[in-house]
């Protein structure tokens, strides 16, 4: 038995068959049955790590997770391309909460020495890749897996209903493709029935077992933007004769760094524009006709947001112009703001508190890192926490790090957080 399993025993004493007017019996009833997992997380995750699929491939991922819930005799619906939906309606009228689980992986190839290391290849972006687990969303299926199992097994006391969503496509679409949180929602993922709450968890580098959340944003908003800046290509000996782009390209690299630190105001809210990529041109003695660079734009402020958005857009034909070529500005992959409802956020914090003891924090630091998570949020109060997976004495290494490790003894902790959010939130609407 591991630790954290152990530790779940010892917070679960005998009690009472629980009834859905006993709320601390109902708790009670959801720790004994988190710690009868066993190993099953531990399993679960495993396989899921050494299988790992791309955003809207995720066929063996759905149909591993569509086979456990019904098998527990959730209805379950598909969703978003590879996405599920499944409904678990309690044995008592009540409200509608959902719980959250992403499932894709990273075009990542692993570095850890580990015996269910994944040695997945497959292609992204016209290039054969490695694939990974990077961001630990193989752990965040196996504890919703085992949330659904949990409460499966307590239906007759649950008053109200419970549906999980196991969302494809989290970290980016293949071009000229949908899928992602944005697409579960048009499709449905919160209707039918209507649901009041979400309720999501991240795995990150904290010490094993944090349980780290906060009221208003807690990632920042992502937007992606390419800038094409056509010159007029000519033999590099004689670039008087053409339009330079990649002179007029690094001037505007430049350039937008000073968009945070002259345009906005810093004290107010974190922003950061950043160029991760610059293509240009095939040969030392040409200068070509086209520079194609690509970036982020990330905040917390909506209005900072459209300020950057239009900012960078004003400078990129100022610079074109100044230089005699011409730029064009696309934006793509919008994430906005991962904001918890603060009302929400302070009627759940005893119960997060409750559930991480000594490691809760509620408040903690936000991260310019982006989740689209957020589109639930727009459209339902919703409250996203952070779920610790680094043990002591490991040196952390970032999500999407090819050696990003996660502590399985922290698996049980997150199912407790997912279990007693929606126990919580349904008994308080009573």
């Amino acid at each position: 038995m591991n630790r954290m399993l152990a530790l779940v025993l010892l917070l679960a004493p005998a009690a009472p068959l629980a009834t859905a007017s006993d709320p601390a019996a109902l708790r009670a009833e959801a720790d004994r049955r988190t710690a009868a997992l066993g190993e099953k997380l531990v399993e679960w995750r495993r396989d899921l790590h050494q299988n790992p699929e791309l955003g809207n491939r995720e066929t063996r991922t759905s149909a591993k997770v569509a086979a456990h819930l019904k098998a527990l005799g959730i209805e379950v619906t598909p969703l978003a391309k590879t996405g599920l939906k499944g409904v678990l309606k309690g044995g008592r009228p009540g409200p509608v909460v959902a719980l959250r689980a992403d499932m894709d992986a990273l075009p990542v190839t692993e570095e850890l020495d580990l015996p269910f290391k994944s040695t997945v290849r497959a292609e992204w972006g016209g290039r054969e890749v490695g694939v990974m687990h990077a961001c630990g969303h193989d752990a965040h299926v196996s504890m919703l897996m085992g949330a659904a199992e949990v409460l499966a097994g307590m239906r007759a006391s649950l008053p109200g209903t419970v549906v999980f969503l196991f969302q494809p496509a989290e970290e980016g679409l293949p071009p000229g493709e949908e899928g992602g949180a944005e697409l579960m929602v048009r499709e449905g993922a919160l209707d039918d029935p209507k649901v009041e709450a979400v309720f999501g968890l991240h795995v990150f580098p904290m010490p094993t077992g944090t349980l780290g959340w906060r009221a208003g944003g807690i990632m920042a908003s992502s937007d992606m933007f390419e800038i094409r800046l056509r010159g007029r290509q000519t033999h590099g000996a004689m670039p008087w004769s053409g339009v330079d782009p990649i002179v007029a390209g690094a001037e505007l690299v430049l350039s937008l760094q000073a968009i945070v630190s002259r345009e906005i105001d810093p004290t107010a809210s974190p922003a950061i524009v950043t160029v991760g990529s610059f293509q240009a041109g095939n040969r030392p003695n040409i200068v070509p006709e086209e520079v194609v660079m690509s970036g982020t734009v990330r905040t917390f402020d909506a209005k900072m947001r459209e300020q950057i958005k239009a900012a960078i857009g004003r400078r990129a034909e100022a610079v074109a112009a100044a230089a005699g070529s011409t730029a064009a500005v696309s934006w793509y992959g919008p994430n906005p703001v991962t904001w918890n409802d603060p009302a929400l956020a302070a009627k759940m914090s005893e119960t997060l508190q409750r559930v991480g003891g000594a490691l809760a924090d509620p408040n903690v630091r936000q991260t310019t890192t982006a989740e689209d998570f957020s589109y639930y949020q727009e459209k339902v109060p919703g409250l996203f926490a952070f779920l610790g997976v680094n043990p002591v004495g490991r040196v952390p290494e970032p999500n999407h790090s090819p050696r990003f490790y996660v502590d399985e003894a922290a698996l049980p902790v997150g199912v407790r957080a997912l279990v007693h959010l929606a126990l919580d939130s349904l008994s308080a609407a009573k």
